[in-house]
């Protein structure tokens, strides 16, 4: 499980500026990130483009930061080094996808497209993205398990940029009256048996969001994988068993009811109440963590045997549309190169508030802000939504999935009933 993770320092890698800054489009695709219009520059015509130096365009989901932030800054560089002027246009992430689907279709996308990872399998699919075979991207540094997340039928579709993902936060305050060491927990059964204790001492034992969005599927993930099951057999035994592992949680006061219209936001609001031990949230809550009054760490959540599970990737993929000019695409990729290659990547990362793509990276992070460690370890055991080749079927997937999850824990459904007919849709939609 590795060691845990106070997070009284945490701000080193700027994790807590994200937080402060409402980045939580990367965390899940359907969460509630920053939202409302675009900002950072006028979306350019194709006129404005002529190859050979001149202005290229860049979209990115990151609204919340401005022209004089360090992600602008940075891309300005980018574009001084490659000797050409950038001009940059922000979207919410919905947005964003529909707006360079509609581009596509006029034959005007952007030249470097930063886009949420679960959406690369559907630009991909619409034919929206080169590969980087084609456009000469060099990924052979980065993670396996983040690059997959943008992958579809052996090919990858761009470069990721970082990723954030799932861990648990702990009250030590809670967990010391309670008589419960945080090194003892390791699996699900020391887990539950630290949510019996601190019930037994009048307190609270964790929170979590199962609203029935992506958002609870995102937050299931991690017990589901965590269990070993797999999501084209969602009613396998493993399966099963995680939601058995959150229903049971619910009968003995162990979870409140509230989770099951939790969003992540509010099972944060739960936890920074002082009442309760643990809570399942990601980096982009750092910065309400230090002001919450307590003292408080994290750890990885573990999976049912011991380890950390594989929960989900949040972060945004950089890729090179497809372009009638394919003359063009030499300069997107010195971009694309500046921003995600291992020079640049700390720069970049530091920016953004996430954990860098690749270990040579990390190491640097970890370097900087030991108290990194936990989330660089939950980020190496992290899976993509999309990876297994799944690509666009997962969320046909999904949706029956966070409706069994709501199922059980509402007790219309017993798990294996509500993952049984869970299995049937998905196996119905994805034919």
């Amino acid at each position: 499980m590795g060691s845990a993770a106070t997070g009284r320092r945490a701000a080193g890698l700027g994790l807590v500026a994200l937080a402060a800054a409402g980045g939580l489009v990367a965390c899940s695709s359907s969460s509630g990130g920053s939202s409302g219009g675009s900002s950072g520059g006028e979306a350019t015509t194709g006129a404005g483009r002529a190859a050979g130096g001149g202005t290229y365009t860049i979209w990115d989901p990151y609204p919340q930061h401005d022209k004089g932030s360090e992600w602008v800054k940075l891309l300005e560089t980018c574009g001084a080094q490659a000797g050409v002027a950038v001009e940059r246009t922000a979207y919410d992430t919905t947005d964003l996808t529909n707006k360079t689907l509609l581009a596509a279709q006029q034959g005007n996308a952007p030249d470097v497209l930063v886009v949420d990872n679960p959406v690369v399998s559907t630009l991909a699919e619409a034919g929206v993205l080169t590969t980087t075979e084609e456009n000469r991207l060099d990924t052979s540094a980065v993670a396996p398990n983040l690059l997959a997340a943008g992958q579809i039928g052996g090919k990858s579709y761009g470069v990721p940029i970082g990723a954030n993902t799932l861990a648990l936060y702990y009250n030590e305050d809670v967990l010391k009256k309670a008589g419960v060491d945080i090194a003892s927990v390791r699996d699900w059964a020391s887990l539950t048996a630290a949510l019996e204790k601190v019930k037994a001492a009048g307190k609270k034992g964790i929170t979590f969001s199962a609203i029935g969005t992506e958002e609870g599927s995102f937050q299931f993930l991690p017990w589901f994988w965590g269990s070993g099951a797999r999501l084209t057999t969602l009613d396998s035994p493993e399966g099963v068993s995680a939601v058995a592992l959150w229903t049971d949680w619910l009968k003995k006061g162990y979870a409140p009811n509230s989770v099951i219209n939790n969003t992540q936001t509010t099972s944060w609001q739960e936890f920074a109440s002082g009442d309760f031990a643990f809570a399942e949230n990601g980096t982009w809550q750092l910065a309400a963590a230090e002001k919450a009054g307590f003292a408080y760490g994290i750890i990885p959540i573990p999976a049912k045997d011991g380890g950390t599970a594989p929960a989900p990737t949040g972060g945004e993929f950089v890729g090179i549309p497809v372009q009638q000019d394919t003359g063009r695409y030499a300069t997107s990729r010195k971009l694309v190169t500046c921003l995600t290659g291992t020079d640049n990547s700390l720069t970049t990362t530091t920016a953004l508030s996430y954990v860098a793509p690749t270990e040579q990276v990390q190491a640097k992070q970890v370097a900087e802000n030991p108290d990194l460690a936990v989330w660089v370890e939950a980020v190496k055991a992290a899976k993509g939504r999309t990876s297994d080749d799944l690509g666009t079927k997962y969320p046909k997937i999904s949706e029956p999935m966070w409706g069994a999850v709501q199922a059980a824990l509402s007790g219309s459904k017993s798990p294996q009933q509500a993952m049984g007919d869970a299995q049937a849709a998905a196996a119905s939609a994805t034919q």
